[in-house]
Order: C-alpha cells, then sequence, then structure tokens
C-alpha cells in the first residue's frame, strides 16, 4: 500500500513538471515571436550621414548597426521602395519583417540650422572693442562669401565658440573661425568666416544742398548710418542741426559736422535794426542800418540812420543791437543822444525812489 502510494505521488509530480514545463516553452516560444517579428517604420529620422537597420525596423536585434543606404542631405527628406528595402534586408539575413502593407518609407535626415543672421551677429560679438572697434551693434561688416545659412548634423549641438578672431585696422580685415561640439563625441565643427569690418554711427545728413549762410529746416536734414572714419568726432546730431545756419556751401548726402554750423544770424548786413542805449536811468532807441551780419552776442557795426553815424555794438535779439556806455564813466543824457543823433526814436529817464524823511 505504500508503495503504491508513492508510486502515486511520483506520477502527479511527474505530470506537474510537464505541464509547467509546457507552458514555459509556450511562453518562451510566444516571447521569442515577439522580438524576433521585425515591423518596418514608414517614416525615418537620422541624423548621421548613414542610414541603418535599426533606422528602417524596430525589432532588429544584433543586426541594428549594419548600414544599408547614405542618408539624404542635411535637411531634406528621402523615399525609399519598401520591395528594396526587404531586398536589402534580406540580404543581411533579416526575414519576415512586417510591412504594415506600405508601399515606401520616408527617410528624413535631421539638421541644425544656422541662420545668416545669426552668424553675422557672433562675427560681430567676436569682434566687438577689438583693436579700436566698437560696440557689435555698431558694426558694417562684408563678407568674402555670403555666409547664407549653414547646416550641420543634429549632433553639434553646441553654441559657437570663437577660437581664432584676427582684425586688423588698417584695412579693416577680419578673419573669424568657430568651433561647435558634438554631442555623440565626433571632432568639433570648424566655421571661417573672412571679410571687412568698419564701425559706423548715426549721422545727420543732408536731404538737398544748402547754401551758405541758410538756415536748416526739419525737412533738410535726415538720419543715416555712415563709416565713423568718414564723420569723424565732430558729427552733429539732428536735433542740434535743425534751426542752425550752415557756415559754407553744403551738398545733398553729406555728413553735416558741428563746425558746419553756426547759430542763425539775428541781425543781416543792410537790414534795418533797432539801436538800444541803455545805462541805469536811460533808455534810448533809434534807427539804423547794419553793415554786418551777426548772431546774438556778436558785435556789428550799425550806421545810423539820422546821424549818419557808425557806431559797434551787440546783437541782443533778431533785429537788435544794443550799445553799452564806456566803462570809465556813465555818460549823461546829452552824451548818449549825441552819440546816438540828433533826435531820439524815444528817451525814458528813470528815477530811483526817495526814502520818505522820517519825521
Amino acid at each position: 500500500m505504500i508503495a503504491r502510494a508513492l508510486l502515486l505521488a511520483a506520477a502527479t509530480l511527474i505530470a506537474a513538471s510537464s505541464t509547467a514545463a509546457v507552458a514555459q516553452t509556450q511562453e518562451s516560444f510566444a516571447n521569442r515571436n515577439v522580438i524576433a517579428t521585425p515591423v518596418l517604420r514608414g517614416n525615418v529620422q537620422v541624423s548621421g550621414d548613414l542610414v541603418r537597420i535599426g533606422d528602417v525596423i524596430d525589432n532588429a536585434g544584433s543586426a541594428a548597426r549594419i548600414a544599408i543606404y547614405r542618408a539624404p542631405d542635411l535637411g531634406t527628406t528621402g523615399s525609399l521602395p519598401v520591395a528594396q528595402v526587404l531586398n536589402t534586408l534580406r540580404a543581411h539575413h533579416v526575414i519576415g519583417v512586417d510591412t504594415r502593407d506600405l508601399r515606401e518609407i520616408s527617410v528624413t535626415r535631421l539638421a541644425r540650422t544656422l541662420e545668416g543672421r545669426d552668424i553675422e551677429l557672433q562675427v560681430a560679438r567676436a569682434l566687438e572693442r577689438r583693436n579700436g572697434l566698437g560696440d557689435a551693434a555698431n558694426l558694417s561688416m562684408t563678407f568674402d562669401r555670403d555666409p547664407g545659412d549653414v547646416r550641420l548634423d543634429a549632433g553639434f549641438s553646441g553654441s559657437l565658440q570663437a577660437t581664432i578672431v584676427r582684425y586688423d585696422n588698417r584695412n579693416g580685415r577680419f578673419d573669424v573661425t568657430f568651433e561647435i561640439a558634438n554631442e555623440n563625441g565626433a571632432a568639433a565643427a570648424k566655421l571661417r568666416f573672412t571679410g571687412t569690418a568698419i564701425e559706423t554711427v548715426e549721422a545727420a545728413v543732408l536731404a538737398r544742398n544748402v547754401e551758405r549762410n541758410e538756415v536748416l529746416k526739419s525737412s533738410d536734414v535726415m538720419i543715416e548710418r555712415r563709416p565713423k572714419a568718414e564723420v569723424g568726432p565732430d558729427a552733429a546730431a539732428r536735433d542740434r542741426a535743425v534751426g542752425m545756419q550752415a557756415r559754407r556751401q553744403l551738398r545733398a548726402g553729406q555728413a553735416i559736422r558741428t563746425a558746419d554750423l553756426a547759430k542763425p544770424d539775428l541781425v543781416q548786413r543792410d537790414q534795418n535794426v533797432m539801436l538800444i542805449y541803455e545805462t541805469p536811468g536811460i533808455y534810448l532807441t533809434m534807427r539804423g542800418k547794419a553793415l554786418d551780419s551777426g548772431t546774438e552776442g556778436d558785435v556789428v557795426t550799425v550806421m545810423n540812420l539820422q546821424s549818419k553815424r557808425t557806431v559797434s555794438g551787440t546783437v541782443t535779439g533778431r533785429g537788435q543791437v544794443s550799445i553799452s556806455p564806456p566803462a570809465s564813466r556813465l555818460p549823461q543824457t546829452s552824451d548818449a543822444t549825441s552819440s546816438l543823433g540828433k533826435a531820439p526814436v524815444a528817451v525814458a529817464t528813470v528815477s530811483s525812489p526817495v526814502a520818505p524823511k522820517a519825521e
């Protein structure tokens, strides 16, 4: 009886073990089928110049690193017929691919694009304040070759690092080299740019020809950026140029310097002016004719129209010339009228107030 019981227990154990083994084998085959079934991708993106088996199918296994095609140009997309892909995979012993009823797949090569404007800005920043240059914002650059847009593999994700910067202030030539690091450990990319750079400033420029002694109006002056060497340190600001008088003839398109301008004449030659003689207690005015032109503060010669005498005075306003008495003494009323002429236009005598006598 004991032997029979042991035999039944052993049979039961063997049956259970067989059942578990079969289940494990079935699960193993199922997992193997899941792993082994390669599935074709409809859209493929690559960051290098080669397309590998692992790029075009999922579950490629050990064949994933095998290169099968050259990638399209940077930043472009190409297409491959599925039949051609399957033939290529079969040559590398990759079979049983699930095509998902695709007829072709697209392959896009990822790229990093550096825009031409950004490149110019980086070159300007590299040259900023080098060998006498000013701020990057004021630099005008001409490249030997238009940098345009530069495309790099997507792996070159580092920033532009200027490693070589040369600038000759005698002829404005520059030579700048940048390096861009690769996140995948590849050698850094190098970009070299050459050309000329000049510093510019905002300058007031004439919109038309201007004659000597002509006063500038707002419509006569515009703002342009000009080379700093052309304008020099004497550049006139627009708001200071408007309303000023040209010292000499100026041509259209010419950058205005402060030396080209003067305060506008308040008295013109041969203009009828008012002569003013003023001392404490006396204020006289006479009509005169200016023999010189002058702005405020200038000393001009004026002829008294009544006495025909010429006197010198200081321009104090538009059409006004003031005559000051000699510093040595204060003239009496008779002296003042004799110096100006026989009949003043107006005479005013100002008496000082006297305090009342205390009782």
